[in-house]
């Protein structure tokens, strides 16, 4: 008889709770989303009552926590920051926010609203919650993202666990060599403040039915907005979700679902003419070897029965074999290959838009660091260069030898102009090859040496 059969059923139990709880918090969060994930793989149809619970579970608040300091970010409208809630003490505020939750008296704060430039000139609202409610927000998509990633399609790339635009840009790719050629880029307008509230929670209620986890989606939704001085929204408001919230990017993906179902099924028209649909979050583009009119009609009446409208002026319908295609920041063209006469291929690179944006980015860098030493230079450089190089390098899917030249050149001219100005002419980088001497002493990052995922 081994210890195991000795210690009885119940005190079986007892073992396996305790080694459970010993496991770290990540590994039980995931254990618990690959059982959500398995249940809603397993049964398309099953709806999913008893979730609540699990909001208010310790080590769910615990990382969800970790999470959002991780994230960093500003204050949301009560002034507290991830640096005050720790100096309150973490296990403190995560034990009250625990008890708010388990008693149903928890309530979001006004979203603080915030605006942020564009680079057409204009302005983007940007929603910041408070520091509690991204951690309650966290906990909920924590337990929500499996389900609905069980049902979610391949065509979509935006803001989905191991997805990214790169592969979005593969598909795309992957397409055009299929021979579909032609594409619309479609732009809708002013996306996520137009999701209509009672379409977009009849979308959830396809897998929850947990009327206390449909209480708090509709909290968040209908969430009083403070900006420019004023309360807006609240209980009236019927349509739009804060971009911000660290809640909102799912539910936006699952609305946008409904359209890539549709055009992936096997019945629709879309499917009849051989389309196909490539997403990233609400930007998307169909394409097909022809694209008829009857196609596009279908589409316009898909999007206005969800409430949702094309953006005329910036939605085109082109041949990507004649005309560029700019797509998340990237730009695919069909070019002439110099070695071969004749041939041609498919060229996927970062776009001129977003190289203007990189360059504009460090202009600005260099212009606020006045009196920074030479590390501290390459150190906010290589944040800045890391991050879009990291971005658009993608190998077997863009092209970016040229992009690298480019960005090297630009630098190696500001970091000259910058070590030359009256106000830096008492560094020792005053009159020197100002751009070597930080690659090769300070750790510069070189764009046309750099492999992406490195740290230098």
């Amino acid at each position: 008889m081994n210890h195991q059969d000795n210690i009885g059923e119940s005190g079986q139990y007892e073992l396996i709770k305790r080694r459970r709880s010993e496991l770290p918090d990540s590994e039980r969060v995931l254990t618990l989303q690959g059982k959500l994930y398995q249940k809603a793989k397993l049964e398309s149809e099953y709806r999913f009552y008893v979730l609540y619970d699990k909001m208010f579970i310790p080590y769910m608040l615990r990382e969800a926590w970790k999470q959002v300091k991780r994230n960093a970010g500003s204050p949301g409208i009560d002034g507290v920051s991830v640096t005050a809630v720790e100096t309150y003490g973490v296990d403190t505020y995560l034990e009250e926010l625990r008890e708010e939750l388990r008693t149903r008296t928890y309530r979001p704060k006004a979203v603080k609203r915030v605006m942020i430039p564009k680079a057409n000139g204009g302005e983007r609202p940007l929603g910041i919650p408070a520091v509690r409610d991204r951690i309650v927000q966290t906990v909920c998509k924590m337990i929500l993202e499996p389900i609905f990633e069980a049902d979610f399609k391949d065509c979509s790339y935006g803001f989905r666990p191991n997805r990214s635009a790169k592969g979005a840009m593969q598909r795309i790719k992957e397409n055009l060599v299929n021979g579909k050629t032609e594409i619309l880029d479609a732009d809708l307008g002013k996306y996520f403040d137009t999701i209509p509230h009672d379409q977009l929670i009849t979308a959830v209620k396809l897998r929850i039915s947990d009327p206390r986890m449909l209480q708090l989606i509709e909290l968040w939704l209908k969430c009083t907005i403070y900006g420019d001085g004023q309360f807006k929204g609240g209980k009236k408001q019927k349509m739009g979700t804060p971009q911000g919230g660290v809640i909102s990017p799912l539910l936006a993906n699952l609305y946008m679902h409904l359209l890539d179902r549709i055009v992936s099924s096997s019945k629709s028209l879309f499917y009849k003419y051989g389309i196909s649909i490539v997403r990233y979050a609400d930007d998307f583009v169909l394409m097909g070897r022809n694209i008829p009119q009857k196609v596009l009609s279908k589409l316009k009446e898909l999007l206005e029965r969800m409430g949702l409208t094309l953006n005329e002026d910036k939605t085109k319908l082109l041949n990507a074999r004649d005309q560029t295609l700019d797509f998340l920041g990237f730009t695919v063209r069909y070019s002439r290959d110099l070695l071969v006469k004749g041939k041609k291929y498919w060229e996927i690179f970062s776009s001129r838009k977003s190289e203007a944006k990189i360059r504009e980015r460090i202009r600005e860098f260099l212009k606020s660091g006045g009196h920074y030493g030479p590390a501290k230079v390459s150190e906010g450089l290589n944040s800045i260069i890391r991050g879009w190089l990291n971005y658009f390098d993608a190998p077997g899917i863009s092209y970016m030898k040229m992009p690298r030249r480019r960005l090297r050149k630009y630098l190696t001219d500001r970091i000259h102009r910058y070590y030359n100005r009256k106000s830096q002419r008492d560094s020792r980088l005053y009159r020197q090859k100002a751009f070597e001497v930080l690659t090769t002493r300070y750790g510069l990052i070189d764009p046309t040496r750099y492999s992406p995922g490195l740290k230098t």
